[in-house]
């Protein structure tokens, strides 16, 4: 009978590892032997296969933040027009909501372009860390424009004054509102496209700034029926929506930086790699977005009895399986471990993770 493999794993999209001493059979032999069955099985999951579509994505990406930034610094732009001689706090305070949503397309524009790198000795896993680290750029932007946004509401109910041209004031809100969307729309679709949260994020934060929009021209409304207090009052409730913007981008923001996932992305992989044939069991798994790119490992039990190169090939059956059935993952690594008898217990990597 075939001795039990020590550790057989493949890579997909990145370098095939080295192996790791587990303390069974000899180290160089299993060198050998593995090189010798990659050798004779090539494998269509290099690198090129996976770094084509992240550059790609990366491109796409570059071209939404363009395409926002020109959108909502005209919107910004006409707005800001008509704040000079109306005097609405409302619409200064959307203005300025505006026009730090449109300056986060800078940081998101740089962490794309960072993105498109090859990996280095130093940043072996590449830059794509780089467009969540751009998303606290953002959430920072969001605040900043909360602050504002408020502080002119409580300056101008301390110190009332006249909102002139209540029709230009009105027109400003509802551009502001179709500028928005159309952005919102734009931004939420490429995000969604290649699988960028912040991205996605960040057009959310643009529908919402159309709904403020909208607000305006309720304030422009309450002016005209007498209501003073209408201007300051509409800004003090965008001042509430841009918080509650502030919340949700910073949950996910930091979710990503923390490497949370959906937990039902977890089960369809463990799942998937589960029914591969010759997969024993999965003692871990573990996943995590890098950018817009999910990164995935796994440890895997097989038989016992199964030649290197079988536990090889049952890897890369996995990996390639892992591929197929979740959305964004551009590498996946799966380690192969001989099964445990009944009763035995032997810590390896996995044992632990995923509340094990």
């Amino acid at each position: 009978m075939t001795a039990p493999p020590g550790h057989a794993e493949g890579a997909t999209g990145s370098n095939h590892g080295s192996g790791h001493d587990h303390g069974h059979g000899d180290d160089h032999g299993a060198g050998r032997r593995r090189r010798l069955a990659h050798a004779l099985r090539p494998h269509s999951h290099d690198a090129a296969d996976s770094i084509d579509p992240a550059i790609e994505s990366s491109a796409r990406g570059i071209r939404a933040v363009k395409i926002g930034l020109a959108g909502l610094g005209l919107t910004a732009a006409a707005q800001l027009v008509i704040v000079s001689f109306s005097g609405s706090v409302a619409l200064l305070a959307d203005t300025i909501h505006n026009l730090s949503d449109a300056l986060t397309a800078v940081p998101l524009w740089i962490a794309f372009a960072l993105g498109r790198r090859a990996a280095t000795r130093r940043y072996t896993h590449g830059y794509g860390r780089a467009e969540d680290l751009a998303g606290l750029v953002v959430v920072a932007m969001i605040a900043l424009s909360a602050l504002m946004a408020g502080w002119q509401a409580v300056e101008r109910l301390l110190h009332p004054a006249p909102v002139q041209d209540l029709g230009w004031v009105a027109a400003a809100g509802f551009f502001g509102f179709l500028g928005n969307e159309a952005v919102a729309l734009f931004r939420i679709r490429e995000g969604r496209a290649i699988g960028s949260a912040a991205l996605v994020a960040d057009g959310l934060h643009a529908r919402t700034d159309g709904y403020t929009s909208l607000a305006v021209l309720v304030g422009a409304g309450g002016v005209a029926l007498g209501w003073s207090w209408a201007d300051p009052v509409i800004g003090l409730v965008i001042t509430v929506a841009i918080l509650l913007v502030l919340r949700t981008a910073g949950r996910d923001v930091l979710r990503r930086l923390m490497d949370g996932i959906d937990p039902e992305l977890v089960d369809r992989a463990e799942a998937t790699v589960l029914a591969v044939p010759g997969v024993v069991a999965v003692p871990g798994l573990r996943m995590r977005w890098i950018g817009h790119e999910i990164r995935a490992e796994a440890d895997v039990d097989v038989d016992a009895g199964a030649s290197l190169s079988a536990a090889h090939e049952i890897a890369h059956r996995a990996e390639a399986d892992l591929r197929g059935a979740v959305p964004r993952l551009s590498r996946a690594i799966v380690h192969a471990y001989p099964a445990r008898p009944a009763g035995h217990r032997e810590d390896h990597p996995g044992d632990r993770s995923n509340g094990r």
